[in-house]
């Protein structure tokens, strides 16, 4: 009988995933074993005779199950990135059991004692900040989550995360389905009329390798966006647009509804349950915006601003197509095209003259030579570990010192078993054990054009933003320098990790970083600086639509989570009602955002898509520092590094904002970068 390889120390470079080796099949049994390994961890912990102590309680919880988390986040990971049908059905069967063990260890009566014991004497212990940190968040976790419940009330908490694991499970397979599903095939060239030569010439690709004749476009972004902001075929970008809106909205099999009210109420109740009023009630508390009244008053504050500049902006975008091509009413397969035509117009810029400039490659080396100017960290690719495709990126990431900063994967282009849109993620966290410092292994995952047989895959500016981001969040688990693996990284509070990334977008506009990388992919010549002040020009173009449509999914996000939505029975109707105040287009009956809001109902955003903005104005007060004394200022970068990047999650997010900042941010600064100020 062979021997599961996830079952044993992996004999690899650095302690990588072997991920050629792994047989999917072994997933499940892999996961039963490491399960019950941990179990008799927890146990050894419990019947230990001694007194409390931080060290062989809290500390010997902490570092229970690492081989079950470095397990599962191979797996969830692949689950992401290069899924299954295999991969889905053992993902479907493992989730109720994760969810069954954590609950097992969090109403752990006897562990909670003990857990209890030290966090009542910790007023008399001489713990460092990180070690006060981790005794409160491993009490809180406990307590958040059913420690002091009855008996019954703790059965049903049980039954309730087993469902809400397999609902979102089920959500986000929908989605993939159904993005998976629609192909728009045209095959008269005509209606191609618009499109630019690489985004037909990708189509083209597409359609032969699923061997048809003509342009294929789907839903991957790289094939969706060329062409709802190029093609002059309003009919058509009105096909794939209401294709896009309609996922999980079809009533069939892939139907979302039923499940985002399923989920809504399961969160309502489990709240309930632990003695919160709502599910963002209870999410909150742990986010620096600490209530949902907080979070409403933050959101309306910007509304307020940024509500005049949408109206005013999308008039004149309603006016120029009107002008331009007759468009009595400005509708959403519209958006996308209008606004290029008008930031063409206005700017004299498109992406299409912008892209030559963005070579994959050189942005991937831009961001690395950024993340060296500032963080003294140096990328060196490598081919001697393993990948879950070819198509993914290895590399070895140094200090100065040459002491190694972290592994990294990068996993750029779409493909059938990955999901859609631009993610950071960690196949091993980074912390101090035995006085050994575990280096981290980060992966950025992006779904980017392809190259083509004639062209190289080439960015458009908002594909060198985003990968900016990805890579902003993989600077803040690269740099961790904490003892404890669930304090590293970015584990923080959700309305602080956008910062590291969010930051990071601010070179994508600045002279001296660009020319450091948007070069002719022919040519080798650097960006004209022309280009360059356009870009930092068109940079408000239409700030005050953008800002309202995130202000949209935040206050979204909060209507399903912030109230009790048991007297909800229309998802459609109930959506509607909450877009009601930032609403711009006409409604569109075939579309609903909620059934394919994945951030909320599949990932960990439920409760806290404000973020997004909340973090906006911390990266916009924390550039204007870096303006103020130079993008490249090493004392700035530093202090960046040393107080927010290596620090986690070790203490309260604000204090660790103002020492590196010296003050709290100002919301001003997002309004001056955004152009919403007068």
């Amino acid at each position: 009988m062979t021997q599961n390889i996830l079952l044993k120390p992996f004999e690899t470079p650095y302690n990588s995933a072997p991920f050629s080796k792994i047989n999917t099949a072994d997933f499940f049994s892999a996961f039963k074993q490491t399960i019950e390994d941990s179990k008799a961890e927890i146990d050894t912990i419990v019947n230990n005779t001694e007194k409390p102590t931080f060290k062989n309680t809290i500390e010997a919880l902490e570092f229970a199950g690492e081989q079950l988390d470095r397990i599962s986040s191979i797996f969830f990971n692949l689950n992401s990135a290069e899924t299954n049908d295999a991969i889905q059905k053992i993902a479907q069967e493992v989730s109720p059991l994760l969810s069954e063990f954590s609950n097992d260890i969090t109403l752990n009566e006897a562990l909670f004692k003990r857990i209890k014991s030290v966090y009542n004497s910790k007023y008399h212990l001489s713990l460092t900040i990180e070690q006060q940190t981790l005794l409160d968040k491993k009490y809180k976790s406990f307590s958040r989550n059913g420690a002091n419940l009855p008996e019954d009330k703790k059965a049903k908490l049980r039954e309730i995360d087993k469902e809400l694991s397999k609902l979102k499970l089920k959500f986000g397979e929908n989605i993939l389905a159904e993005t998976n599903k629609f192909e728009m095939l045209i095959t008269d060239e005509n209606e191609l009329s618009g499109l630019p030569e690489g985004a037909m010439e990708a189509a083209k690709q597409l359609a032969e390798s699923k061997k048809k004749e003509g342009w294929l476009f789907t839903l991957d972004y790289p094939s969706y966006i060329p062409f709802v902001t190029y093609a002059d075929n309003r009919i058509l970008r009105k096909k794939i647009t209401l294709a896009a809106g309609s996922k999980g909205f079809n009533n069939d099999a892939l139907d979302n509804q039923d499940i985002v009210l399923k989920i809504t109420k399961l969160r309502f109740e489990r709240a309930n349950l632990l003695g919160y009023k709502t599910h963002a009630h209870f999410v909150l508390e742990e986010r620096m915006a600490k209530t949902p009244e907080k979070v409403l008053g933050f959101s309306n504050e910007l509304l307020e601003k940024a509500k005049p500049a949408a109206e005013k902006e999308f008039q004149n975008l309603q006016n120029f197509a009107k002008d331009l091509d007759g468009i009595e009413q400005l509708e959403k397969w519209d958006g996308h095209y209008y606004s290029e035509k008008l930031k063409q117009k206005l700017f004299s810029l498109d992406d299409e003259l912008l892209k030559p400039y963005f070579k994959l490659e050189n942005v991937i080396d831009g961001a690395f030579t950024v993340a060296n100017k500032l963080f003294d960290l140096n990328f060196e690719e490598i081919n001697n570990i393993d990948k879950y495709h070819e198509d993914v990126l290895t590399y070895k990431v140094t200090d100065n010192n040459g002491g190694l900063a972290a592994i990294f994967y990068a996993d750029f282009f779409p493909r059938t078993g990955k999901r859609n849109g631009a993610w950071m993620t960690s196949y091993k966290p980074q912390s101090i054990k035995n006085g050994l410092d575990d280096r981290p292994h980060i992966s950025i995952v992006c779904n980017f054009t392809k190259p083509t047989k004639s062209k190289p895959s080439l960015l458009t500016f908002n594909e060198v933003t985003t990968l900016f981001h990805e890579f902003g969040h993989a600077l803040h688990g690269m740099l961790a320098n904490t003892t404890y693996p669930s304090l590293s990284g970015t584990s923080v509070f959700w309305d602080f990790v956008e910062l590291p990334s969010q930051v990071m977008e601010n070179w994508c506009y600045e002279k001296d970083a660009l020319s450091l990388f948007a070069k002719h992919y022919e040519t080798g010549e650097v960006i004209p600086m022309d280009l360059v002040k356009k870009i930092k020009e068109s940079s408000t173009f239409l700030q005050g639509m953008q800002t309202l449509r995130q202000i949209s999914f935040g206050l979204l996000d909060m209507g399903w989570h912030g109230q009790d939505p048991s007297k909800i029975s229309n998802v459609k109707a109930y959506e509607v009602e909450a877009f009601s105040n930032t609403t711009l287009y006409p409604e569109v009956a075939e579309n609903c955002m909620s059934t394919s809001f994945s951030h909320i109902f599949q990932g960990g955003y439920s409760s806290g898509y404000y973020s997004y903005k909340w973090a906006e104005v911390l990266d916009a007060d924390a550039f204007e520092y870096f303006k103020e004394v130079g993008i490249f200022n090493k004392e700035v970068a530093i202090k960046f590094k040393d107080h927010v990047l290596s620090q986690g999650g070790t203490e309260d997010p604000m204090v660790l904002y103002k020492r590196f900042r010296g003050k709290e941010p100002q919301p001003e600064a997002l309004l001056r970068r955004a152009g919403l100020l007068e």
